[in-house]
C-alpha cells in the first residue's frame, strides 16, 4: 500500500478496534503515519518497543495479596489505566522481540488482557515490524500471533512523500534533488552491509543537517553518514547546480531573469517555485504563471500541477485562463 492508502485503511480499522500489523522496510515512516493519525484524531499515543522488554515487563510481576490470599499480577505502568481514555497502543518492532515476549503479547492483542490488566475499551492496537527479507534482527512471527492481526504492507511512494515533505518544511534542496532522481528516496539493499542508506527518514535527517553551520567538507561527510557516500556525492553535485538558479523572489516579483535550459536546473527551478508559491500573494502567483511561459512545455505543466497538488488555488486568477489556453493541447 502507498502511505495515503494505508492511512485510509488504518483510520477504518482503528475505529473498529481491529489489531493491525504494518509491514515495511526500515525508515519508510510506519511509526510516523500511526502517530500522525493519533494526533489528527486527538487520541493518546503510547509507543511500546517490545524488543526491549522482558516477558514480566508486559505481563507484570506477581505478588501476594493478603486480603484475597492469592497471587495477583502488578500490571506495567506504561499501559493506559484510565477506563475512559482513548488512544492507540503502538507495538513497534514486534517481530524483533524474542518468542517469549511475543507469547506474552498474545492475549493483549486478541483478548485485550494480560495478567490482571485489561486494555480500556477506547484503545486500538497497532503493531509494526520490518520485513524478514530485510535481514534485520527479526524472529518469525508464530502463526497463532500472526492470525491475530490484519496485515498491511507499506511501500515507498515518491509523489506522496513529496507532498508530505513540502507541507512539513523539508529542505528545498532535498525535495528538488529527489524530484530529479526519485530512486534516491529509498535505496535500501538488504544484501549490502552498508550502515547508511537512503530512506524517507534519513532524508529528513539530511534536511535538519542542512540547517546547521557545518562547513562543506564536514557537511558532505555528515550527510554521507545519513544516506551513504554515493548518494551524498550525487546530492552535493546537484546542490552546485542549484547555486546557478536565478533568485526565486525576483520571479515572484515579475522581474526578468536568466536561467540555463538543462534538466537539473529546470527541476530545481520548478520545485523551488512550487514551494515558494505556498505563501505567495495573488499577484505573485500571477507572476509565476507568466514566468511558466518561458519554460519548456513539460516543465511548465509540471510546475502548475505541483502547485495545484499542494492545494494552491489558481483557477480564480485572471491569468489562469490564458495559461490553460496556451497549454490546452497538452492538457487534453
Amino acid at each position: 500500500m502507498k502511505p495515503q492508502e494505508l492511512r485510509v485503511a488504518l483510520n477504518s480499522l482503528i475505529e473498529q478496534k481491529l489489531p493491525v500489523f504494518i509491514w515495511g522496510s526500515p525508515g519508510i515512516g510506519k511509526s510516523s503515519i500511526v502517530k500522525q493519525i493519533a494526533k489528527e484524531k486527538s487520541l493518546e499515543f503510547i509507543d511500546v518497543r517490545l524488543s526491549l522488554l522482558d516477558p514480566t515487563d508486559l505481563k507484570g510481576i506477581p505478588f501476594y495479596n493478603k486480603e484475597s490470599n492469592e497471587a495477583v499480577w502488578a500490571s506495567p505502568d506504561f499501559l493506559p489505566k484510565d477506563k475512559d481514555s482513548k488512544g492507540i497502543l503502538f507495538l513497534d518492532e514486534i517481530n524483533s522481540a524474542p518468542p517469549s515476549i511475543q507469547a506474552a503479547a498474545y492475549s493483549l492483542i486478541l483478548d485485550r488482557k494480560v495478567g490482571n490488566y485489561t486494555l480500556p475499551e477506547g484503545w486500538a492496537i497497532v503493531a509494526a515490524g520490518n520485513l524478514e527479507s530485510d535481514r534485520g534482527v527479526v524472529y518469525h512471527l508464530p502463526s497463532p500471533l500472526a492470525n491475530r492481526f490484519v496485515h498491511l504492507n507499506l511501500d515507498v511512494d515518491y509523489n506522496q512523500w513529496r507532498a508530505w515533505a513540502i507541507n512539513n518544511g523539508i529542505n528545498t534542496e532535498v525535495i528538488a534533488f529527489l524530484a530529479y532522481d526519485n530512486d534516491k528516496l529509498f535505496n535500501f539493499e538488504p544484501t549490502n552491509n552498508q550502515k547508511a542508506f537512503a530512506t524517507p527518514r534519513s532524508w529528513e535527517f539530511v534536511s535538519k543537517i542542512l540547517d546547521t553551520n557545518l562547513d562543506e567538507k564536514i557537511l558532505l561527510e555528515t550527510i554521507a553518514g545519513a544516506v551513504g557516500k554515493e548518494v551524498a556525492n550525487s546530492f552535493f553535485a546537484f546542490r552546485k547546480v542549484m547555486s546557478k538558479l536565478p533568485l526565486l523572489d525576483d520571479i515572484l516579483e515579475g522581474k526578468e531573469v536568466e536561467f540555463e535550459q538543462n534538466a537539473q536546473i529546470l527541476i530545481a527551478l520548478t520545485t523551488g517555485l512550487s514551494i515558494k508559491a505556498l505563501n505567495a500573494t495573488k499577484e505573485q502567483l500571477t507572476n509565476i504563471l507568466k514566468f511558466s511561459y518561458k519554460l519548456p512545455k513539460e516543465f511548465a505543466i509540471m510546475l502548475i500541477k505541483d502547485m495545484q497538488q499542494s492545494g494552491i488555488e489558481l483557477e480564480n486568477l485572471d491569468e489562469f485562463d490564458n495559461w490553460v489556453e496556451e497549454f490546452s493541447f497538452l492538457l487534453e
